[in-house]
């Protein structure tokens, strides 16, 4: 089994990335959004208490599967210790069911970011970011580091990508040759 972290800034293409990344390798695709939006829509605010347990049941059931792999993006706050403890612990229980792990970072500037915030394929996908002018504020906000520094990654599969100018089916392409998924 394989798992696929997707990492990055909000709107820099982590789920279009993985829809693409889907499409060309035996992988699933578990992004963010799939426990955010229910959770949203039945209580009516953010609940990361309720999305953390969502995410565990699915996590949990996926990992005694004989399923190629998943993919699962986040934000990862590389400046929080609690952010360390979460994404890293999840790998640790994949690992223990034989998973190999893969870490990739995308990364775009602010501008790039706000543009691809209000883009259809985000809106139909994200119903919680519809509000893009609140989505748009929350991104020029965002004080957290979100890129890794060199050897902060503790898994050798890991690479960084400036996906400005990249079309997300040729960051899936790359994805996939760089791990030989």
């Amino acid at each position: 089994m394989k798992l696929v972290f997707i990492f990055g800034n909000q709107a820099v293409g982590k789920t279009t990335v993985g829809q693409e990344l889907m499409k060309i390798t035996e992988l699933r695709l578990f992004h963010n959004h799939m426990t955010i939006e229910p959770v949203i829509e039945i209580f009516g605010s953010f609940r990361m208490d309720v999305v953390v347990k969502i995410r565990e049941l699915i996590l949990d059931a996926f990992m005694k599967t004989d399923l190629y792999g998943m993919i699962f993006t986040g934000m990862f706050a590389f400046d929080m210790p609690e952010d360390h403890n979460y994404f890293w612990s999840i790998a640790k229980r994949f690992e223990e069911h034989g998973a190999e792990i893969f870490v990739v970072e995308l990364f775009a500037p602010m501008g790039v970011r706000l543009e691809r915030n209000a883009s259809e394929r985000r809106l139909q996908t994200k119903p919680s970011q519809r509000n893009v002018e609140a989505s748009n504020e929350r991104i020029r906000r965002q004080t957290h580091r979100l890129l890794s520094e060199p050897g902060e990654v503790p898994y050798p599969n890991h690479m960084q990508i400036d996906n400005t100018d990249l079309a997300p089916e040729v960051v899936a392409q790359m994805i996939k040759d760089k791990f030989c998924l």
